[in-house]
């Protein structure tokens, strides 16, 4: 028997019994080519003995059991450095938390000394008149919020007090307590998760703070950071208008910077701010902003047109290098948004501290993870084999939508008369800078025809319909509300100029088939290929349809996110997918406007356990209770389209009244989606609160019991209840199909909506031979007449499609007739057996 020996070597187990050391060649010789194969076979390791004389004096046995310790010695390494990783991880996170909870604990303490002056004065109402303090107590850690200090000058010394003032004020919310921050809901700190996240509670404007570990140096988080157009989707432009350097190294910098407005009902927002880098005596890096409005005889920034001006209170960044490398962020965003320039019913995004954690605080963290994982593992394709193109194709799709949907002048963009109602505004561009992005596509053979770009917009309220899965109705139905003749006419315009467009549908979608390209760390943000088959838009297409193909972009899927946006982005593009190809984005913007109504109150339980329980998976047992508390949304439409400048009336017709067939679509989806009137359809709201899905659930179990003589659950719980909850719950994947002609589904437990990808809702548009291919839609129709006459079938292991065009393999699948009470066939009942994604 081989025995390791203390330096890691392996002995040679010769026939006199005598252990012999292997020689360093020998070695050398083994580890060449344990590189090249790890786990080689018997024939294999008999051929490297051949093939390598110095290994001739060894067994075949002995060359096993090298590579066998030689593996484990692998493994071990591997492991011991991946613990010594996940150990510095929790090390740097328990420093954060104890820094966190020092922090509170002065918070606390705060409030305790002014909780108890209040009580005193309020029990003593002489000493309150004659104690005029009590105002200075109350307002000792928030006076700074809103400083009243006399206009200073713009010179290097007045601007470095004003930075110095700023890097003070910001450090106190970023570490101490001169902002009450609370806990943001649903979020869960931990060593896996984007960090601590707080909103502020009680102080001028909205605050956000968010404190977490990042893979990167300091200078490069700062760098990444100060980029504020990367990663800040609303950002249009920063501008740094002067740059000063200070004694201590730093840098004062003058910027201008102009924010997106999110709909079409508000103007956009501008800053007119300081920007102040320096280095703290522990090395921590810091980058700390805020508005100027009190200097005077130095640069400002007069009004602009189209845009409010807004505030920001001390914000910034602080980065201190982790031990063992990377970074401990702290991240305060706090500004006054002028909410008064906005219509009343639009307030609560411009109030809520949620909405400003969610859009532009844990945006700058979920960056930074993502550049951290893309440096560290360059071989996981989260973002696919190019992340940085990946990234820049989302960024351009997401700004291309904002510049449309916002229509600014200085870009090009005038707007054109309407039809005598408002609902629907026509935009045009025919600047040169809009096309010339265009005329990249013609550059093979096409004729360059298009010369002005038109847009269409318009926005509209929700009521008590959740965003995320309105989003994912709109992104898994396609056929419901798009026009396939729209979308190959902006298909052809953008590739080889407009076609002429018919009035009416000349053919219809072949199917819809979404190609995953890329996502994000936490599954926030997807990117993906559409491919549109069979789309006809001439009479020539419908004799040989032809594909279309969209980029598209979508977010904001996952309902249990608090304050969220959802959106959906697409443009045409053609099937060489070149980086460069020209954009023109369109789609939907979906914004929870009751957000507002966020827990920035201490008092509120945060019931975390009950919010990580259900996954991002478990859709249609979260779908209404997570949202519960989401009555109104504002959706935002903006479809773009080229065109030649004689078809411009022509093409404004055409894009107003599809975008008002559009609202039709979503305000008849969204009624059908909303709680209130899924409440009263069977099998179409939360399954585990419906007497029909209780019923349904028993006539399942009674008839599989009936057939093939067991029990499909192994519950000892009689209860209807607890049934359909096992049921639910169950592993493999069960769903029922109608017994009508052309049967569609109208039940499936959670590991079938899974299998399919879809939601309760959509479950009733999948037909059954829709997921089957034509090997499975051949076998189940020789079965079916078994089904009804025997009362059950088995069908072996085969592929089956899911709603998204994904194959799904399965061990096997049991087919059966559910009777109802009275006997009578209701469904039929398939039961997927170990099913899996290819």
């Amino acid at each position: 028997m081989a025995m390791s020996c203390k330096d890691g070597k392996n002995p040679i187990n010769m026939d006199n019994g005598k252990y012999v050391r292997y020689t360093p060649e020998q070695v050398e010789a083994l580890e060449r080519l344990y590189h090249d194969c790890p786990k080689p076979s018997s024939i294999r390791r008999q051929q490297l003995i051949r093939e390598c004389p110095i290994l001739s004096n060894i067994e075949p046995k002995q060359i096993k059991v090298w590579f066998q310790n030689r593996r484990c010695r692998e493994k071990q390494r591997k492991e011991a450095s991946r613990l010594q990783a996940v150990n510095r991880k929790l090390t740097a996170m328990n420093k954060l938390l104890m820094e966190e909870n020092d922090r509170l604990q002065k918070q606390v303490s705060q409030l305790v000394y002014e909780n108890g002056y209040f009580r005193q004065h309020t029990q003593n109402p002489t000493l309150a008149s004659k104690d005029t303090s009590c105002e200075s107590v109350v307002t000792s850690g928030q006076h700074h919020l809103t400083p009243q200090h006399p206009p200073r000058d713009a010179s290097p010394a007045g601007l470095l007090s004003i930075a110095e003032e700023t890097l003070t004020e910001f450090l106190s919310k970023a570490t101490g307590t001169a902002v009450e921050w609370v806990q943001m809901p649903g979020m869960k700190p931990g060593p896996d998760s984007i960090g601590i996240v707080a909103i502020s509670h009680g102080c001028t404007g909205v605050g956000a703070r968010a404190c977490g570990l990042v893979g990167l140096e300091p200078t490069r988080v700062a760098e990444i950071l100060k980029d504020r157009p990367s990663w800040f989707r609303d950002c249009r432009a920063v501008d740094v208008l002067n740059v000063l350097p200070t004694a201590n190294g730093g840098t004062i910098e003058l910027l201008y910077m102009q924010l997106y407005a999110p709909t079409t009902l508000a103007p956009g927002r501008d800053f007119w701010l300081l920007r102040y880098t320096s280095v703290l005596e522990d090395g921590s890096l810091v980058v700390c902003e805020r508005s100027l409005k009190n200097t005077q005889n130095g640069p400002s920034m007069p009004p602009v047109q189209h845009f409010v001006r807004a505030e920001m209170l001390p914000s910034g960044y602080l980065v201190r290098p982790c031990e063992g490398g990377g970074s401990i962020i702290h991240i305060v965003d706090h500004m006054d948004l002028e909410p008064w320039s906005v219509p009343e019913v639009l307030r609560p995004l411009y109030e809520s501290s949620t909405v400003l954690a969610q859009k532009t605080t844990m945006a700058a963290l979920r960056q930074l993870r993502q550049i951290a994982q893309e440096a560290s593992q360059s071989s996981v394709t989260n973002w696919g084999r190019r992340p940085a193109a990946l990234r820049a194709l989302s960024q351009r799709l997401s700004r291309g939508f904002n510049e449309a949907l916002n229509g600014f002048s200085d870009e090009g963009w005038s707007m054109i008369g309407n039809d005598g109602m408002d609902d629907v505004t026509i935009l045009v561009n025919s600047s040169p800078d809009k096309l010339m992005g265009l005329n990249l596509s013609f550059s093979s053979g096409f004729p360059a025809v298009s010369s002005a770009v038109l847009c269409a917009k318009a926005s509209m309220l929700l009521q008590n319909v959740p965003p995320a899965i309105l989003l994912r109705f709109l992104r898994e139905h396609r056929s419901e509300w798009a026009d396939n003749n729209i979308d190959a006419y902006a298909a052809a315009a953008v590739k080889v100029g407009p076609c002429s467009l018919q009035g009416s549908r000349i053919g219809n979608f072949g199917g819809q088939v979404i190609l995953p390209l890329a996502h994000t760390i936490e599954h926030e943000e997807f990117l993906e290929v559409i491919k549109l088959e069979g789309v006809c838009h001439s009479p020539e297409d419908a004799i040989m349809p032809r594909d279309v193909f969209l980029l598209q972009l979508c977010c904001g899927m996952d309902e249990n996110a608090v304050g969220t946006c959802a959106e959906l982005i697409f443009a045409p593009i053609d099937a060489t997918f070149a980086d460069d190809a020209p954009l023109l984005p369109s789609g939907f913007r979906i914004i929870p406007l009751d957000s507002g109504k966020e827990a920035s109150s201490p008092n509120r339980t945060l019931d975390l356990a009950s919010a990580l329980e259900v996954g991002a998976g478990n859709r249609a047992s979260s779908d209404f209770s997570a949202n519960s508390g989401c009555t109104r949304s504002v959706m935002t439409i903006a479809f773009e389209f080229a065109f030649e400048s004689h078809m411009q009336e022509h093409v404004a017709s055409m894009a107003r009244q599809y975008i008002r067939s559009i609202i039709s679509s979503v305000q008849r989806v969204a009624l059908a989606l909303s709680p209130s009137h899924l409440g009263s359809q069977a099998g179409l709201r939360s399954p585990l609160g419906t007497p029909e899905a209780q019923t349904l659930a028993r006539w399942i179990c009674q008839s599989y019991r009936n057939y093939l003589g067991v029990e499909l659950l192994k519950s000892s719980s009689e209860g209807i209840e607890s049934i359909l909850k096992t049921l639910w719950h169950h592993s493999d994947a069960i769903m029922c199909c109608s017994l009508k002609a052309l049967p569609v589904f109208t039940f499936a437990n959670q590991a079938g909506l899974d299998m399919l990808e879809t939601t309760l809702v959509a479950l009733q548009d999948i037909t059954l031979e829709k997921i089957f291919d034509d090997h499975g839609r051949k076998t189940l129709c020789s079965e079916f007449p078994q089904i009804m006459q025997q009362g059950f079938t088995c069908l072996q292991g085969g592929i089956c499609l899911s709603s998204m065009g994904r194959p799904v393999s399965y061990e096997r699948a049991v087919a059966w007739k559910v009777l109802n009470d009275e006997e009578n066939a209701h469904c039929i009942c398939f039961m997927f057996i170990n099913w899996s994604f290819v």
